[in-house]
Order: C-alpha cells, then sequence, then structure tokens
C-alpha cells in the first residue's frame, strides 16, 4: 500500500512537472518573437545585377519598420485599433521602405510603437509591451519600441523607426543596440505618420556600425566623400552630472578610446548649460515668462520644456480632428498630454522656433564641421516594468534635458552601446551638427571597436586579475569574437580578436579568425596581414591560406592567390573551396 502510495506521489510529481515545462515552452513560443512584431510580411528586393556590375548596396540584409510606415496593402496602425478601425489600408509604400528594398534589403513585418507614437516608456496595453532581450522585466523604451527589440534580438540586421522626443533614442539605449537620428529633414517623411512635424526624423537601429553606416549611405543618398577624423570631441561634462550610474564607466570609456585613435589633443570639455545660455538669447525671454524672472530653470531643461509643448502642439495640429471625433481610449499618461488645453499666443510659438533656429546655429558653431559633442544617451537605466518611475517628473526631467538637444537643435545623434552596469544596458550618444550626418556615422565606425575594448577594459577593471588566466582571458575574448562574427558584428568581432591576440599573441586561429571579419568588411590587406602571421605561427594552418588567397584575389594579386589555394590543396588535398578556386582562377588567366 505504502508503495502504490509512492508511485502515485512521483507519478503526480512527473505530470506536475510535465505541465509545468508544457506551458514554459507555450509561453516561450507565444513570444518568440519579443512581441516586437504586429505584422509578419515579406517585401523583397529586385534581383541583383549581373557581374561585373556591383550587387545591390544592401544586399542579404532584412529589416523591419515601425507601425507608422505605410506599406501598399497592409493597415498602418499607429499604436492603436481605434486608428486601424477609422482608417483604410495603405494604397501605396512610403519611399522610404522603398529605396531600402531597392537597395537590396528584404523587409519581414512592422512593429510595436506605443501608443499614437507618442510614449517613451515602449508600453502598448493594446498589442503588448515587447520584451527587453538585453533586461529582462525592464521596459524596452519608446516609441519604437518593436523595432529596437527586433535588432537587439537578432531577428533583424536593422530597423526603421521614429525619433520625435527620443523615439529611437531611448529604445536604442534600453535595449543595448545603436541608434541614430539623423538631421532634421534629412530623409524623406512621405508615406509615415506624423507626430510633431518639427521633431520628426526617420531613424534607424542596427547592432554593427557596418550597417548603420550603410542604411545611411542608401537613405541619406551620401555622394562619395574622403571620410574625415574629428578634430576635437567635446565631453559636456554637466550632461554626465545626469547619471546614475557612475560617471567614469561612461565618460572614461569615450576619452581612453579617442586618445589612442586621435590623440589627446582634441579632447575638450564643455558645460552645455552655461553655453546655450549664452547663444540662445531667446531663452530668457521664455525663462522669464515661464518662471516669473527666477533664473533658477537651466537652459537644458528649459530647452525641454520647449521640445515638450512643441510635440503636444504639433501633435494636437495632425490629429485633434480625429481624436475628437473617435475619442480614443488612452494611457492616462499620454491622455493627459494630448487633452491638454493649448492657448498660446502665436508670438510665443515664434519664440518657440526662434529657440530653434537659433540652438542648431549654436551647436554649429560649438562643433563646426568635424567636431563631435558627447552625452549620455539617456540617465537613468531602463525602469522595471510595470513601475512608475519612467513618469515621475524627475526622470521625464532628467531625460528630455539630454534627449532635447538634437531634438530641438535638429541636429544628427548616435546612440552607442557600452557595455551593462548592474545587468542594465550602458548608452552614450555622439552628436554632430545639422548636416553632418556622414561625419558622425565614419566617426562612429572609426571608434566603435576601439570603445567596446575600452567597455572591456572598464567592467575587468572591477574584476581580481588572479580570476582567470590570461589564456583563459584570450579563448573567453575569441569566444566573444566568434558570437559576434555569427550576429555579423564585424566590428565587434575584431576588437574581440584583437583582445585576444594582446592576451595571447602566439595562437594562430586568432589572426586567422581576425582576418575573416576583416574580409567581410572589405579590409583585404589587414586581413592578409593577419593571414601572414596566423602562418608564421601554423605553417598548417590551412583556414589561414585560404583567408589571405581570398585577400590576394580581391586585391588583385592573382599568381599568389592560386599559390595559395593549391598549398591549401596540399595540406587539405579534398578541400573543396581550394579545388574550385585554383580552377575558376585557371581558367581565367587561360
Amino acid at each position: 500500500m505504502a508503495s502504490q502510495s509512492a508511485n502515485l506521489w512521483v507519478l503526480l510529481g512527473l505530470g506536475l512537472a510535465g505541465i509545468f515545462l508544457v506551458t514554459r515552452k507555450l509561453r516561450k513560443a507565444v513570444r518568440e518573437d519579443f512581441g516586437a512584431f504586429i505584422e509578419k510580411l515579406q517585401l523583397l528586393p529586385p534581383p541583383p545585377p549581373p557581374p561585373p556590375k556591383a550587387p545591390h548596396p544592401l544586399t542579404g540584409l532584412t529589416f523591419a519598420v515601425s507601425d507608422v510606415f505605410d506599406i501598399d496593402g497592409h493597415e498602418t496602425g499607429f499604436g492603436h485599433p481605434d486608428w486601424v478601425k477609422t482608417h483604410e489600408k495603405a494604397s501605396w509604400t512610403s519611399p522610404v521602405v522603398t529605396t531600402l528594398v531597392e537597395g537590396g534589403a528584404t523587409c519581414i513585418g512592422k512593429t510595436v510603437v506605443d501608443e499614437l507614437a507618442y510614449g517613451i516608456s515602449g508600453e502598448n496595453k493594446h498589442y503588448g509591451t515587447p520584451d527587453n532581450p538585453a533586461a529582462s522585466g525592464r521596459l524596452p523604451g519608446g516609441s519604437s519600441s518593436g523595432a529596437a527589440v527586433a535588432v537587439a534580438a537578432n531577428l533583424v540586421d536593422f530597423s526603421l523607426g521614429v525619433d520625435t522626443v527620443g523615439g529611437v533614442r531611448i529604445p536604442a539605449g534600453f535595449c543595448g543596440i545603436l541608434g541614430f537620428r539623423p538631421s532634421h529633414g534629412a530623409v524623406s517623411h512621405v508615406g509615415v505618420i506624423p507626430i510633431s512635424t518639427s521633431l520628426d526624423t526617420i531613424g534607424w537601429f542596427a547592432k554593427d556600425p557596418n550597417i548603420l553606416r550603410r542604411v545611411g549611405h542608401v537613405l541619406l543618398q551620401l555622394p562619395y566623400a574622403v571620410q574625415r577624423s574629428p578634430r576635437q570631441i567635446i565631453i559636456a561634462d554637466d550632461c554626465f552630472q545626469h547619471l546614475k550610474i557612475p560617471v567614469d564607466r561612461v565618460a572614461q570609456v569615450v576619452i581612453k578610446s579617442t586618445e589612442m585613435l586621435f590623440g589627446r589633443q582634441i579632447l575638450k570639455h564643455e558645460n552645455v548649460e552655461g553655453y546655450l545660455e549664452s547663444k540662445v538669447p531667446s531663452l530668457k525671454e521664455f525663462h522669464s515668462k515661464k518662471s516669473n524672472g527666477e533664473f533658477k530653470t537651466s537652459s537644458t531643461s528649459l530647452i525641454a520644456n520647449v521640445m515638450q509643448f512643441l510635440q503636444r502642439y504639433e501633435f494636437k495640429q495632425n490629429h485633434a480632428e480625429w481624436i475628437s471625433l473617435v475619442k480614443p481610449v488612452l494611457d492616462p499618461a499620454i491622455s493627459a498630454q494630448i487633452y491638454e488645453t493649448l492657448e498660446i499666443p502665436d508670438t510665443v510659438i515664434e519664440n518657440y522656433r526662434s529657440i530653434r533656429d537659433e540652438m542648431r546655429s549654436a551647436i554649429h558653431f560649438l562643433l563646426k564641421d568635424d567636431g563631435i559633442l558627447v552625452i549620455p544617451t539617456i540617465a537613468d537605466p531602463p525602469p522595471k516594468l510595470g513601475g512608475k518611475e519612467i513618469l515621475s517628473e524627475s526622470y521625464q526631467s532628467r531625460a528630455c534635458s539630454l534627449l532635447s538637444i538634437a531634438s530641438v537643435s535638429g541636429c544628427c545623434q548616435i546612440a552607442i552601446p557600452l557595455g551593462f552596469h548592474n545587468k542594465c544596458p550602458i548608452s552614450v550618444s555622439f552628436i554632430a551638427r545639422h548636416g553632418g550626418d556622414r561625419f558622425l556615422l565614419d566617426t562612429v565606425h572609426t571608434m566603435y571597436t576601439s570603445l567596446q575594448e575600452q567597455v572591456d577594459i572598464a567592467s575587468k577593471s572591477k574584476v581580481s586579475k588572479n580570476v582567470v588566466s590570461k589564456e583563459q582571458s584570450a579563448e573567453i575574448a575569441k569566444e566573444k569574437g566568434n558570437e559576434a562574427f555569427k550576429d555579423k558584428q564585424w566590428q565587434k568581432a575584431i576588437g574581440f580578436y584583437t583582445e585576444a591576440i594582446k592576451l595571447s599573441g602566439a595562437i594562430a586561429t586568432y589572426y586567422s579568425n581576425r582576418a575573416l571579419a576583416y574580409l567581410e568588411l572589405g579590409s583585404y590587406l589587414q586581413a592578409e596581414a593577419d593571414c601572414n602571421q596566423a602562418i608564421t605561427l601554423d605553417k598548417k594552418n590551412v583556414k589561414a591560406y585560404l583567408r589571405r588567397a581570398t585577400a590576394r584575389e580581391m586585391l588583385g594579386y592573382y599568381k599568389e592567390a592560386i599559390e595559395d589555394f593549391r598549398y591549401a590543396l596540399v595540406l587539405e588535398p579534398t578541400n573543396k573551396r581550394a579545388s574550385q578556386s585554383v580552377e575558376r582562377l585557371r581558367k581565367l588567366f587561360q
């Protein structure tokens, strides 16, 4: 009897365990896309041109778009089911989406946005809040939450969002990825639902700075130009005082990277609040109106007020009629702003716009054509789901003081991930003058690997040096490089392989792996040099010979390439790639 009872409990336990496992699997299946997508679809690019013409610039890449972009035959939801009910399906596709598809990329879906793309939290009670892949249980940030999550979860190579008051920069910071807000007006808004016309920009997310830049070249239609190095990188010391994590954990990473790449002489420090107060005279009138003549509010807080006002005022200009007619049920935090009565004289509106123009001139004067302003992307870590922290006045003030600099001036800004602090992503931002988009994209592309190396050094400095040996650390770095390579983050992979080489420079595999990443970036001379070193260390490294042969072929050294492919065959007679390459090159030069 006791035996039967024991067996019964065992069976019951197994049954409950089975139910638990099935439940977990079902939950996993429901959120397999992290809740990022509203709709899956497929827009295929045209066939690639035949050789010797170059392939399309975005060939092989996938992307998603926030649910504010029109796609022919599909609903544009604007983050609210009432909008879908009261609008027809789109009868054409937004030109910005068409441009990307014609550039070789495949669009695979539409992603979640905040209600009416108005908030900054990333929450949406109608379609569900996307899960933050970088910080489980925390908000993804908005308004373009789904687009950021899709990139962070490796569901797409890049994605499109709209940045009005931080709609791309905040989710990029919260999800630990790159987010670009281009200069205001640089990318067409046709076929995109407007939020605030004077603040809206079409932005995009990526994990790889090379992809971020490639998308920029296509959307911004940038002509060829010689890449320029920055002549000044300005640390906004007062802005870093808003940070809720150690300042050195962010600022020192940028400073160390700048010193290594360009020298200490280009580093400068600036009190941005004081600078803007002196260079934006219209703020004084705004100050006196809002503070009864008491000069206690900082200039960046005043500019944040301007940004928030313009967002409300222009949103109501665009959508007040629909809101009045439909009366959609909105999140209280959003409805409080949208339904607020705004009775502002035209003279005040003009003053707001004067501040915007003066801001742009002030930033241009500070940075000129080759300067970068460095600020935190956002002061606080991503708040926990379900919390009210993000709604507090102090949180909003810290966030908007930083976000308003680019939003109001119309300058371009890139949010750059800098690892983690207490398991939450850290992000820093680079700002360039209005129209300096190519320069900013190039600068981030140049500095990204070095920044990640400094992040790794900063995070390791807190760990005991005796925890692991140099050899073990090198292997860890190599594995991180391999993971980054699998995620197509070539620059990041190079950074990790470089770290492995510094820790243990006598391992051929580290050089050979870095060579492969250089090949993906088209850096053939660096790839050849790494293969030379790998072969010096290990004369039987077949992969090094194959990769050097590829680099030499791309550089036009066909005879040497054939010799490398042949030697690889000597080492590995069954290697099909080597035999096919020898035959192809031999026929080419018969």
